[in-house]
């Protein structure tokens, strides 16, 4: 059996009849035991980052992405990405989904996908050994700085502690092409953050802290530049790339992995257990 093409997979998705159900996430299977001791740790980190992502208000519904790699099946790559339909703040770790580098589904769910979102995940999965989770969201600030021509200015220290690291991919409409992977791969190269232009943010990361990390460090950036520009950009001061190149490299501490995901993953845990419990399901 053939492969299904990106044609597919897009009608799969987007053009199922008119009154289909989405589960309840709480009421599937719990899929511990059912899986490898590896899997469902990297399940549980990633419902988590969903619902961190809900909790800081950086979710847009059900139409953007944070996925995680796991280990290869059968010689193939998988990941594991969120069921379309499924709000951000109700993720849970049964209820991801398992799907190959095509976006096919590798795993008996009730469930299905948008292959729109894999597009750009699936590049920096593969490209990248140290992505082993990709966030890529919608907010309102980051979505105002990826439309401005300069992008990330170096406003302010939390801006120049990830300025150096962060990498620009042009608009080329709604993610379906497949062939825009190399082009994402080829501008973001070696750094760890991406603005998409009219578009929004995306960040990698070795673990689930890490990842965390550098997309609350690049929001609140992105949050404060657009604050600080309502005052006009004549009354602006923009530290000059010297002083950019200083405070990047001392902060690097905090993106090193053991050091700023320690300190801060497992204070998320509590909080989320205290506020929106259920993700480990």
């Amino acid at each position: 059996m053939n492969a299904p093409t990106n044609s597919d997979r897009i009608q799969q998705a987007m053009e199922r009849a008119p009154g289909f159900d989405i589960p309840d996430p709480a009421a599937v299977a719990r899929l511990e035991g059912q899986v490898s001791g590896v899997e469902w740790r990297i399940r549980k980190d990633l419902a988590a980052l969903y619902r961190l992502i809900a909790l800081h208000g950086w979710s847009d519904l059900v139409f953007t992405h944070i996925s995680a790699r796991l280990p290869d099946e059968e010689g193939e790559h998988r990941f594991l990405i969120n069921p379309y339909g499924v709000m951000f703040d109700e993720m849970t770790a049964s209820a991801l989904v398992k799907i190959d580098e095509k976006g096919g589904i590798k795993q008996d769910t009730p469930y299905f996908i948008n292959p729109a979102g894999f597009t750009i995940h699936s590049a920096v999965h593969m490209a990248r050994d140290d992505a082993a989770f990709v966030i890529h969201v919608h907010t309102a600030n980051g979505m105002a700085v990826s439309a401005q021509k300069q992008g990330l200015m170096r406003l302010t220290q939390m801006a120049m502690q990830v300025y150096d690291d962060l990498a620009y991919h042009d608009y080329e409409g709604i993610a379906l092409d497949l062939d825009e992977r190399e082009r994402i791969v080829a501008d973001l190269g070696s750094k760890s953050l991406l603005m998409l232009r009219n578009h929004g943010t995306l960040t990698l990361g070795p673990s689930a802290g890490t990842a965390f990390l550098r997309t609350y460090f690049l929001e609140n950036a992105c949050r404060v530049q657009i604050l600080a520009q309502a005052a006009g950009d004549g009354n602006l001061i923009e530290e000059p790339e010297e002083m950019g190149n200083k405070v990047y490299s001392q902060g690097a501490a905090a993106f090193m992995p053991g050091m700023g995901d320690n300190l801060v993953w497992p204070g998320l845990m509590r909080k989320l257990a205290r506020t929106n419990p259920g993700y480990d399901h």
